[in-house]
């Protein structure tokens, strides 16, 4: 399953050797002389996908949550968070107490609310019937069910009751995300200042760059408190503005996502996202009738190729923005990284970037 000689991603740069792995837990890196082949990356850590496999995470059922998950980790995304979108209060609730279970037992790693406290002139595939403006009674609500589950909140900050909302996540120690935005500069950076913490895939479903109104975008790329989230797909962002992004955001503030539905892995077809149905033409997916993108069908392993053949990465810094950054956004502290204590989850890939083999918890996966 691993190459003799591999070349291992660690926090401390490339190490040519192999990892020891005790239990579910990393032991160590062996460094061995002599010619390496393939990469050993850690394994990849999503913060926004919607399902995958023919599975959704957004329904909120648990059997369908699981099958989404393994998918996902037999495509090397061995960390996984649900997102959820936007919908009735009642609908979150009851969904965020199915996937509780599922986040306890280590099955995902927690739970997103993409919505509905989100534009509607920037809704995207969200159903505008059911967005609304943020209310941290809802919040508190959904935090409790969850019991610790919850994890992230997408949140448009020029709403009415925004910032009340972000000061409130903040101070649950929940990820405010600010996207599907219409805000101005100055709204953006009010909501940054009230605790926000990231930016729900960078450049889409936002108000677009001008350079006299300059929008949300270079307030979120600016700013130290924010990491933001890149899909690195050639629907989403162009090769040129994923290089651009990387280049200014840096790796350490940028993490890659799939925000994947349920037909990433699948041929083309009709699908289900939320309230509405899904048409995938050539791997684009959008609402049926309409050219509105809804979701990916790409996995954290093809960002990651993307980032290094479309974008002009390096390996180590694609892997940092798989694994390390993501972890650290979402304060996963046994995830992440090839480290002496970390659980053993690791990404083996061939010289050209080809999946050869995935470990979870010290175990291998089927691939």
């Amino acid at each position: 399953m691993l190459p003799e000689i591999g070349r291992i991603v660690t926090p401390d740069g490339v190490v040519n050797g192999t990892i020891i792995v005790e239990d579910d837990r990393f032991e160590g890196v062996i460094e061995r002389d002599g010619k390496p082949s393939g990469w050993v990356l850690p394994g990849f850590v999503d913060a926004h996908c919607h399902g995958g496999g023919g599975h959704s995470l957004a329904t909120g059922d648990a059997d369908a949550a699981r099958a989404a998950a393994a998918f996902h980790a037999s495509r090397g995304t061995t960390t996984l968070c649900a997102s959820l979108v936007s919908s009735t209060h009642e609908f979150l609730l009851e969904a965020t107490r199915a996937l509780r279970p599922v986040v306890e037992d280590g099955t995902l790693a927690g739970v997103h609310f993409e919505g509905p406290y989100l534009s509607k002139s920037k809704c995207g595939a969200h159903d505008t019937e059911v967005l609304r403006d943020p209310d941290t009674a809802e919040l508190a609500e959904l935090i409790d069910a969850g019991g610790g589950a919850v994890k992230m909140v997408t949140i448009a900050p020029e709403l009415p009751g925004a910032i009340e909302a972000i000061e409130f996540l903040d101070a649950k120690g929940i990820v405010a995300s600010i996207g599907h935005t219409d805000a101005g500069y100055e709204q953006t950076m009010a909501g940054i200042d009230a605790g926000a913490q990231s930016a729900t895939h960078l450049f889409n479903a936002m108000r677009r760059f001008d350079h006299r109104e300059p929008g949300p975008i270079p307030a979120l790329l600016d700013d130290e408190r924010i990491f933001s989230e890149i899909i690195a797909d050639p629907a989403h962002l162009h090769p040129g503005t994923m290089r651009f992004a990387f280049d200014v955001s840096l790796p350490g503030w940028t993490l890659l996502v799939s925000d994947a539905m349920e037909a990433a892995g699948l041929s083309d077809g009709t699908y289900r996202l939320g309230r509405h149905e899904i048409a995938v033409k050539g791997g684009l997916a959008t609402v049926a009738g309409t050219d509105t993108i809804a979701g990916s069908t790409i996995t954290l392993l093809d960002a990651v190729r993307n980032a290094v053949n479309l974008a002009g990465q390096s390996v180590e810094a694609a892997s940092q923005m798989a694994s390390a950054t993501p972890a650290e956004l979402l304060k996963l502290n046994d995830v992440g990284a090839i480290e002496s204590g970390k659980f053993a989850d690791a990404v083996v890939l061939d010289d050209d970037l080809n999946l050869v083999s995935v470990m979870r918890r010290g175990v291998w996966l089927k691939v």
